[in-house]
């Protein structure tokens, strides 16, 4: 199917990795221009030889001049904007709320959610410009089921629905659609990383845990980082110009976090 997204212009944080990388493939793969930073220098290097199509800078989304220089840089590059994918974020603190380290939870808000805007607030004015203009923000299931003893990155992903949702009434009228993507439990490094926190601060093996994340889930199987690639590249095609300020899960249908 052709979406018709030859040549569009996308900059997506933290898509030196993961989620990211996935979406930066997927959209390169359909013809598409792509910027992306990454606070993982060696994950940036890396990608000058495995993916030379995609230009990449390093960059922590939450220091704004940093995300300033990434934006200069990639605007240079791209010519210009038509899709932003908000896509940075940080596991955070896993533990209760009694015992969390305040600095934990200032950089996990910081990077989640502070980050978007830092990002958004500089795209908005090439979006503009755009006859096809999209922002995609990567939230969480968590950002609508909450999770327990993973407080800071909860609020922060339930933060990026209010944002998104606000962004959307907002850019409406400058014709740029802005959504939310909510993973659930996503294969990788880092849910593995977030399963085991979680086993440890239960006194739980790892199995057990998994098994526990999947048991209000009918589908019961890990999303992929390509299927969500897949829906954020659908939602900047022109094939979605009327989706906009809704929060999409995929998730297999998860009904709660545990």
């Amino acid at each position: 199917m052709d979406l018709g997204i030859k040549g569009l212009r996308v900059m997506i944080s933290a898509g030196a990795q993961g989620i990211g990388l996935a979406v930066a493939r997927a959209f390169v793969n359909e013809g598409a221009l792509v910027s992306v930073c990454d606070v993982n220098v060696a994950a940036v290097d890396a990608l000058g030889a495995s993916d030379p199509a995609i230009h990449a800078s390093v960059c922590d989304v939450a220091d704004r001049a940093q995300v300033k220089q990434w934006f200069d840089l990639a605007l240079m590059h791209l010519g210009g904007l038509d899709c932003l994918v908000n896509n940075a974020g940080i596991a955070g603190p896993t533990g209760k709320v009694d015992e969390i380290d305040p600095e934990e939870w200032d950089r996990c808000l910081a990077v989640d959610l502070t980050g978007q805007f830092n990002c958004t607030r500089l795209a908005v004015g090439a979006l503009r410009r755009s006859n096809n203009a999209s922002i995609l923000n990567v939230s969480s299931l968590a950002g609508r089921l909450g999770f327990a003893l993973r407080t800071p990155y909860a609020a922060a992903k339930w933060g990026v629905i209010g944002f998104m949702k606000s962004l959307a009434i907002e850019l409406g009228s400058d014709g740029i659609r802005v959504n939310g993507l909510l993973p659930g439990v996503v294969s990788g490094e880092r849910q593995h990383r977030v399963l085991s926190a979680k086993a440890q601060a239960k006194g739980v093996t790892f199995a057990e845990i998994e098994k526990s994340a999947f048991a209000a889930t009918s589908i019961k199987q890990y999303v992929s980082p390509e299927q969500l690639a897949d829906y954020a590249v659908f939602l900047a095609s022109p094939r979605a110009s009327t989706i906009s300020g809704q929060a999409l899960s995929v998730c297999g249908d998860t009904n709660m976090l545990s």
